[in-house]
């Protein structure tokens, strides 16, 4: 018997394969993802360009390094990365500006370990003559750290620091207090130990004893006032410094702030409101990348110490560097290999020889 043709297909006829719903759903499905592609990208546009807005570049300190590129030195290890984090006081000293907090954030070349050392602002040290902003020079010569950012703003800081370490910055940033606490508040507060009552006038906080959450001028009491605190030493200071550091690093990495980027990019837009950056560090992306290379840190491959000093013999309230020491710190730092063990058992937290 012969077959007759076939019928032709209808507009409406189901075809072989998923039913006519199921395809309507998944055409749905997909111009959705798309329309959600598209909301995502543009959003993150959006984002970038306003964190990329937030952040001032440092022209003038980049000017001034250039000038004086010949007196810098090398750097012994390319790959591994050297940040100098400088606070600003300009917010609460006016008329004068000195790094009122000076960290050396050093990254390994293979990305599997890092040191924050903390400089003391006390340290006596050789300030070189500096490019002004306007073009003049200021005089060289010896004095406490943080003068050399007043003298000749995040340039001199960073050559008088390379001067007495020998170690090539690659990168800055300066944030002011009006910065830190927005940061802080981004991230909802850190916890701390507070050893003693820490009292700041000026801001009419007061710090009693105990384990307690600190956000907003509460942190920056905590990490700043040093005045009628234990012994008012800046290396006392500079270990609640180190505590708050150890606190906020452990909260970042424990929530995984540091790799998300849904969740670092609000910590971001509070970091760069109030952040001045090499031109290096200025785009959203360079400093992305920077935290994210050093959020995968394990937390026990982060050493946080003080440059070792002691006091000045001829200066009440400065420091001068123990040379053995520090310089077995700060050439483990250039060559890029772990910090000395033996510092460690010979000297405080706070950078002071064990007595």
């Amino acid at each position: 018997m012969a077959r007759g043709k076939a019928e032709p297909d209808r507009p409406d006829a189901p075809r072989p394969g998923r039913p006519p719903r199921t395809r309507r759903i998944l055409s749905l499905t997909g111009l959705g993802l798309a329309l959600l592609l598209l909301v995502t990208a543009a959003a993150g546009t959006v984002l970038y360009a306003r964190l990329d807005g937030n952040i001032r570049t440092d022209d003038a300190a980049a000017r001034a390094l250039a000038a004086d590129h010949a007196s810098r030195p090398r750097a012994l290890a390319p790959k591994a990365q050297n940040i100098l984090l400088l606070g600003s006081d300009l917010e609460t000293v006016k008329d004068s500006e000195r790094s009122d907090t000076t960290i050396l954030l050093h990254l390994s070349a293979d990305r599997r370990s890092a040191a924050a050392v903390s400089v003391p602002r006390d340290l006596m040290v050789n300030i070189p003559s500096c490019l002004r902003p306007d073009g003049s020079r200021s005089r060289a010569q010896y004095a406490q750290f943080n003068w050399a950012f007043q003298f000749g703003g995040a340039a001199c800081a960073i050559r008088t620091f390379e001067g007495f370490t020998g170690i090539r910055v690659d990168h800055h940033m300066v944030v002011s207090f009006t910065g830190f606490e927005k940061v802080i508040d981004a991230v909802g507060g850190v916890e701390v130990d507070v050893t003693e009552p820490v009292r700041e006038p000026e801001f009419g906080v007061t710090l009693l004893p105990g384990h307690q959450l600190v956000k907003g001028k509460e942190a920056l009491t905590f990490v700043r006032t040093r005045v009628g605190v234990s012994d008012g030493s800046d290396l006392q200071r500079i270990e609640r410094q180190k505590q708050f550091v150890r606190s906020l690093y452990g909260k970042l990495r424990d929530a995984g702030t540091l790799s998300s980027p849904t969740r670092l990019w609000p910590l971001l837009d509070a970091a760069t409101s109030a952040l001045t950056a090499d031109p290096g560090l200025e785009s959203p992306g360079e400093l992305f990348a920077l935290m994210s290379s050093a959020g995968r840190i394990p937390a026990d491959r982060v050493r946080i110490v003080t440059l070792p000093c002691v006091e000045d013999p001829d200066r009440w309230g400065n420091y001068q560097m123990v040379r053995g020491e520090g310089e077995a710190l700060l050439k483990a730092l250039r060559e890029d290999r772990p910090l000395p063990d033996h510092l460690y058992n010979a000297y405080r937290p706070d950078g002071r020889p064990k007595t």
